[in-house]
């Protein structure tokens, strides 16, 4: 019963090998996203109390974008737009231009 169930899961689980081998190492982690999550809830915790849904999706969303603006800057660290349009299969993907800090 074990073995079937690796069996079908095998496609799911080794799904990441069809990324370019520069990707695997950061695909293996959730540090990233652990950190983001900490740094959520650090900030929301600050707040205490919000008036309503949209205070807290507009926190959320701010710590969102900033997020995204480091992780675009810090170009060893994490995959860029640069090696992942390769893989992309719509040929109309272009990537935007970059931003000038």
């Amino acid at each position: 019963m074990l073995a079937n169930l690796m069996d079908e899961a095998e496609t799911d689980v080794l799904a990441c090998m069809t990324f370019p081998p520069a990707h695997r190492a950061k695909l293996h982690s959730t540090n990233p996203i652990e950190r983001l999550n900490g740094e959520i809830k650090r900030r929301t915790e600050v707040v205490g109390i919000f008036p309503n849904e949209d205070a807290l999706t507009r926190l959320i969303g701010a710590i969102l974008l900033e997020q995204n603006d480091e992780w675009a800057v810090q170009r060893a660290r994490y995959m860029t737009l640069e090696t992942v349009v390769p893989m992309s299969d719509d040929p109309l993907v272009s990537l935007p231009p970059v931003a000038v800090a």
